[in-house]
């Protein structure tokens, strides 16, 4: 039976022992393994999984820690008998429907549409994933990461991130953001203007949600960040799609009757145009002007080629009409969910307590391991690598493009970690995505992003997650097919 039971898996990411413990303990409490059933010996499993026994031994002994299982003298081991005392007994339907069953269509009051993330599926599979957004694992700093996590749980750091901390963030790791990232962009805040939230979708969601509602306009760039728009129609406000050319958002008329903004200005999202210098002080004139806040998502401000980066929106605002929104994902990993909002204390003392209402914090823990990360110049040596990286298989892609698919267009970028192609007009990117998924390519098609009735010629090549060799043979492949879908 224990040879049914007892499967190890080659290709797992967890280590031998973990993955005995784990399928002890889950037979245990499924009840495959009565209170009075013998468990085999240490040395009877390690030779039936073909592992070391001293891996069987830790295991066993991990289990007789957590109370699965209890050692009898001369006997042997044993599932613990009180292990399953507080387990429900498992409903035999899970699909059984009665006359009284909710209707939980009818009982929903918003009902947002659910979107797959462009190119996001099954991605790592692909040999050539042009997906945005995503990091390459070899990039990622293992051994630091590894040492900063293992000294935030050192007995003292526990002490000051386990207990509930109400609404309030890791000092370390604001203090980092406030003295190492903001002054790169030419920001200065205080302790009590920043707020850590749970990488940038949540910042954008706790800021919409404050300042918007009903009888409020939302502007919001169009080619743009698809979720934002439903977010504002969620909370009742309405929305505008503003238009983006060369320079970014465009700064006309459109923004009078706008209450709130969004802008990314220092790599639009997802053409990466820059908006100038020029452009930036005339949206800040405009908000004082017309009265209207604008939120900076600087999302990819770390990933600048430039020799001298255009200053931060915020940095420029001397009406503290800015709030600034920034994160960690394009550089130290998107998994890790960690941003932040700078913005005038009256309006983050708000956000803490929305936040508090949704959250209470983000995980304290992960705050000090990234505050650790970061005091140390890890994060500065891992933005240098990604530079250079990043840099190389920019201009791969850029020489790429221009040999191989001369017919597209390619607005001014200046880093990132993304391409956006305006294709030959008769282009479709979304018959195009098909062909490419069934060679192992991954693009994203660029109507998504555009608020309705985008055109079907775009689309963007992400380069932070392919690795750099694959790059040229993929735009080969890549070629061919928009050759055959253009003739």
């Amino acid at each position: 039976m224990f040879k049914q039971l007892f499967h190890l898996n080659p290709d797992s990411t967890n280590t031998l022992q973990q993955q005995v413990r784990e399928q002890i303990s889950k037979a245990i409490l499924a009840g495959h393994i009565p209170a009075d059933m013998q468990l085999p010996s240490t040395r009877e499993l390690a030779r039936m999984l073909k592992i070391s026994r001293n891996t069987v031994i830790i295991a066993y002994q991990e289990l007789i820690d957590d109370g699965y299982l209890i050692s009898r003298q001369r006997a042997g081991f044993f599932a613990a008998p009180d292990i399953r005392k507080d387990c429900l007994p498992v409903p035999c339907d899970h699909d059984h429907h009665t006359r009284h069953t909710p209707d939980w269509q009818g009982l929903l009051i918003d009902k947002p549409e659910l979107l797959a993330e462009p190119g996001q599926v099954r991605w790592q599979q692909a040999q050539y994933p042009f997906v945005y957004g995503q990091l390459d694992p070899a990039m990622f700093p293992v051994k630091r990461w590894r040492e900063c996590s293992l000294d935030s749980v050192r007995t003292q750091s526990v002490k000051s991130w386990s207990s509930d901390h109400y609404n309030s963030d890791d000092p370390l790791l604001i203090e980092q953001i406030r003295s190492r990232l903001l002054p790169r962009r030419g920001i200065w805040a205080e302790a009590d203007e920043i707020l850590i939230t749970v990488g940038a979708q949540n910042a954008l969601y706790l800021l919409l949600n404050a300042l918007l509602g009903p009888g409020r306009v939302f502007g919001f760039e169009n080619p743009g960040y698809p979720d934002l728009s439903r977010i504002a129609r969620l909370v009742g406000a309405k929305t505008r799609a503003l238009p983006v050319d060369r320079n970014g958002l465009v700064v006309n008329e459109q923004l009078d009757h706008c209450d709130v903004v969004f802008t990314t200005p220092s790599h639009q999202f997802p053409t990466t145009v820059t908006m100038p210098l020029d452009n930036r002080k005339a949206l800040l004139e405009r908000a004082a002007a017309d009265n209207f806040l604008i939120i900076e998502d600087d999302y990819e401000c770390e990933t600048n080629f430039a020799s001298h980066p255009t200053p931060a929106l915020k940095s420029l605002d001397r009406h503290q009409r800015v709030i600034y929104v920034g994160s960690l994902s394009k550089t130290l990993s998107p998994g890790l969910r960690m941003g932040y909002i700078v913005a005038p204390k009256p309006l983050i003392a708000a956000l803490r307590e929305l936040r508090r209402l949704i959250l209470r914090h983000p995980p304290t823990n992960n705050q000090r391991t990234v505050g650790l990360f970061l005091e140390r110049g890890y994060h500065d040596s891992l933005i240098r690598h990604l530079l250079e990286v990043y840099e190389e298989r920019w201009q791969l892609i850029r020489q790429g493009v221009d040999e191989l698919m001369p017919v597209s267009t390619i607005p001014p970028t200046f880093g990132g970690s993304a391409y956006w192609i305006e294709g030959d007009a008769g282009l479709d990117s979304l018959a195009l995505q098909s062909l490419a998924v069934k060679q192992s390519i991954i693009i994203e098609p660029g109507q998504c992003y555009y608020d309705q009735n985008g055109p079907l010629n775009c689309f963007r090549l992400g380069y932070s997650s392919i690795a750099t060799e694959r790059i040229r043979p993929g735009l080969e492949r890549l070629a061919v097919l928009v050759a055959q879908l253009t003739r």
